[in-house]
């Protein structure tokens, strides 16, 4: 049994966090297993050093312990370029050269991801060649997706309906299996504008090359491991099994994160709480009786 926790130094943990990185914990410790932690750091222009230590040192508070060395995405580009690369030798990778706001104002009203975001409507799939070089002549900016009907094919011929699908387990500790629906995401992008990967990319090849068996997550990405999945088939990967557990929740019933500044876990910290407290408030321990 091997799991991690991933998280992106943009901003503090919180306890959302902490319910994800104890849950892999515990579940590895009970089958004396290997925990991992992983920074994804392919962000450059939000993620920092400070954060990056606070998640540390905020794990250790909690009696969290990892294997080292800490694998950090920035470091590893170059093995994330090689997987796109294969999946280009495929035919299935194109440059879009389309702005958020194109993106916008083509898509279909109504037609979102499971995201929220605009659904993209193929505006540069079918690009021909010499406008494509055109246009990296030009030093116009570009990202690289994946062309999703050409994709779920030859997923489909590889792997079959039998593997169109991931496991998944409960909060009984039972496993179901549970279908896919990449097209649901359009064509993704595999390599962004500023980086030569992206969330989707790096997260499946870090995940198979460290032996990762099970991946303890919020249900919120849950529709991801769809396109997870797909890459994991295209790719020739393992597939771990998932455990998307419920999302902690403000006050205002919004889910818990940076954006909407939650508390972070070192202010918890410094305000006098103890690890038991945040295992009492994520659920992890019964409340103490009063």
């Amino acid at each position: 049994m091997t799991t991690r926790f991933a998280p992106s130094p943009t901003g503090g943990l919180h306890l959302g966090h902490a319910l994800s990185a104890i849950t892999g914990y515990e579940i590895a410790r009970q089958h004396h297993g290997r925990f991992l932690l992983r920074i994804e750091d392919i962000d450059a222009t939000r993620c920092r050093p400070e954060y990056e230590a606070e998640i540390h040192d905020v794990l250790a508070w909690l009696g969290l312990t990892w294997e080292t060395p800490v694998l950090r995405q920035s470091e590893h580009m170059a093995t994330y370029i090689a997987a796109a690369g294969r999946l280009a030798a495929l035919g299935l990778l194109y440059p879009c050269f389309a702005t958020r706001g194109e993106i916008q104002t083509a898509a279909k009203p109504g037609a979102t991801d499971p995201d929220g975001a605009p659904l993209y409507p193929g505006l540069h799939r079918d690009l021909p060649p010499d406008q494509i070089a055109r246009r990296k002549a030009e030093g116009q900016a570009f990202g690289i997706r994946l062309d999703m009907g050409k994709a779920i094919a030859v997923a489909r011929a590889k792997a079959g309906a039998v593997a169109f699908g991931f496991d998944e387990l409960d909060g009984a500790g039972s496993v179901r299996r549970v279908a896919i629906d990449p097209a649901r995401w359009g064509d993704v992008i595999l390599q962004r504008k500023e980086v030569p990967t992206s969330y989707h990319l790096s997260v499946v090849v870090d995940d198979a090359r460290q032996g990762v068996t099970l991946v303890t997550r919020g249900v919120d990405l849950r529709p991801a491991t769809d396109v997870h999945r797909l890459l994991q088939i295209l790719l020739d990967l393992p597939d771990p099994v998932y455990l998307h557990h419920p999302l902690l929740t403000g006050a205002d019933g919004r889910k818990l994160a940076k954006s909407t500044a939650a508390t972070s876990l070192a202010d918890m910290r410094r305000a006098g709480l103890t690890p038991a407290d945040v295992r009492r408030l994520i659920g992890l321990e019964p409340d103490t009786p009063t």
